[in-house]
């Protein structure tokens, strides 16, 4: 319990949240003195298993623009009201609040109590009652005598509200001593050593720069990190493989191609598979990734999902827009594919990937589930003919496969800042399989450029839009079988 307040706010930034990436809070009770917490995040920001004893506003202070473009809360009470303000978007999942105000472009509320009612577009909130199958992010405990222990809560179907609502919440303890407590300057063969006899990881804070991957082959294993553990490609090399078994958890990683030619940075099984984990999914929790920015480096997909029934809880994949000189450019931190599914029933709750140069979503599995999607298309395309493929301008930010029969995603946005003043188009942000099955509901399309920057002119396939040179939204209430509304 916190007395006070734990803040994020953007007077760093002159009241522009945007940039607010890469904070997190968890396992708290916060008591604001004045009755308001403040968090205004942007991606890579999540709070998770807190109760706000007062109102929560998630934008910043004045003075300034106070921009702001998050974001995600999980397994969280609120006694009071949710100021959303100026955030584009948000995630809330399995949350209780007392209200919520405010609507920007694309609010998804799944799970949650005292979420506004189902409204898109106006506003544009997008509320589905119960959360189908989820397990909360592991956490570390420590009991009376000093023990420490990593809590794993239990997997929740057809949920609603917040985990622990009626005292301590469903799951397992696994103690430190089951752990290799790894920091940085181990090198990959030390860990996987450690991992090969059993151990679950630990990840304190700090980089590791790793010239190998980490190895996950047994079931149930446990991968988590504390402080936003950076784990660093050094050599063309993958960071996490995830064998094709059930259980395991990866939580709390920041992903980083500081070399050139990674062909993925974090994979879970390995080519397709007919192995079902319905029973106990792999999970992912704030797990991110980073191409350019702090240094410089290329992957060409940054997540690959080829196992079944692989949960993903609070994605940022990101080519870096912007950064450190020398670390971002169309060259210097090439990046195709963010977000790879090649398994079948992989549900994704709140997924944000920006910026990467082909197909930014590839999705090759069936009965596929999305809960919230935020992407931006790259800023920095050269010309309109380094962006093509056959005839087509530029690449769709989600695209679901032609043999795909059964897709649904709720709550999505992609926005296009086209910024070199090139007159670079997409044709369409969404790009999907006329088939009954395949079904997207609550759909936006943003225009953030200036004249002569561009834009995007479809919003599904050949449907929808365009939103071009200058500020523009498009909004669609669903898509399915060639048809939008």
């Amino acid at each position: 319990m916190i007395n006070g307040h734990v803040t994020v706010d953007a007077q760093w930034l002159d009241g522009n949240g945007t940039q607010d990436f890469w904070r997190a809070a968890e396992n708290l009770c916060i008591v604001p003195p004045d009755g308001l917490e403040r968090w205004a995040v942007a991606q890579a920001g999540p709070m998770r298993r807190a109760h706000i004893k007062g109102d929560l506003s998630l934008w910043p202070s004045p003075p300034g623009n106070q921009w702001s473009s998050g974001g995600f809360l999980a397994d969280s009470v609120v006694d009071g009201q949710v100021q959303s303000g100026s955030q584009q978007q948000w995630l809330s999942r399995n949350d209780t609040f007392g209200s919520w105000t405010g609507a920007n472009w694309n609010m998804v509320f799944v799970g949650t109590q005292g979420a506004p009612a189902q409204s898109f577009p106006t506003p544009p909130y997008t509320t589905v009652d119960r959360t189908p199958t989820v397990r909360e992010k592991p956490f570390l405990t420590v009991d009376r005598d000093g023990r420490y222990q990593v809590f794993v809560p239990a997997l929740r179907r057809d949920s609603a509200g917040t985990s622990w609502a009626s005292g301590r919440a469903d799951g397992y303890s696994i103690p430190l001593s089951r752990f290799h407590v790894a920091r940085p300057g181990d090198s990959a063969a030390s860990i996987n050593e450690a991992l090969d006899r059993g151990f679950h990881l630990l990840l304190t804070p700090g980089v590791y720069a790793l010239a190998s991957a980490l190895r996950v082959s047994r079931p149930g294993t446990v991968v988590l990190g504390l402080g936003l553990a950076t784990l660093q490609s050094t050599h063309g090399n993958s960071l996490i493989e995830v064998a094709d078994v059930g259980g395991v958890s990866v939580a709390g990683v920041l992903l980083e191609a500081a070399s050139a030619g990674s062909p993925v940075l974090l994979r879970v099984g390995h080519g397709r598979s007919r192995t079902r984990h319905s029973d106990n999914p792999t999970v992912l929790f704030d797990v991110y990734a980073r191409i350019g920015g702090a240094v410089a480096g290329g992957a060409t997909v940054s997540i690959q999902l080829d196992s079944n029934d692989v949960i993903c809880d609070n994605l940022w994949l990101w080519r870096a827009d912007h950064g450190n000189d020398g670390t971002v450019g169309w060259s210097v931190n090439p990046a195709d594919t963010g977000f790879l599914v090649n398994g079948d029933r992989v549900t994704a709750y709140g997924l944000a990937v920006e910026h990467y140069q082909k197909y930014e979503v590839l999705w090759n599995g069936n009965h596929g589930r999305t809960y919230f999607f935020q992407n931006e298309h790259p800023y920095d395309v050269p010309t309109q003919s380094a962006w093509v493929h056959g005839s087509t301008n530029g690449y769709a930010a989600y695209k679901v496969a032609d043999s795909v029969t059964d897709h649904l995603a709720w709550g999505l946005g992609s926005y296009c800042y086209f910024d070199l003043e090139a007159n670079i188009y997409t044709d369409r942000a969404y790009e999907v399989p006329d088939t009954p099955g395949v079904v997207f509901t609550d759909l936006m399309i943003v225009c953030l450029n200036g004249p002569g920057g561009g834009g995007i002119l479809h919003c599904v396939n050949t449907t929808g839009g365009p939103v071009e040179n200058g500020f523009g939204t498009y909004n669609m209430k669903g898509y399915t079988n060639g048809a939008g509304s």
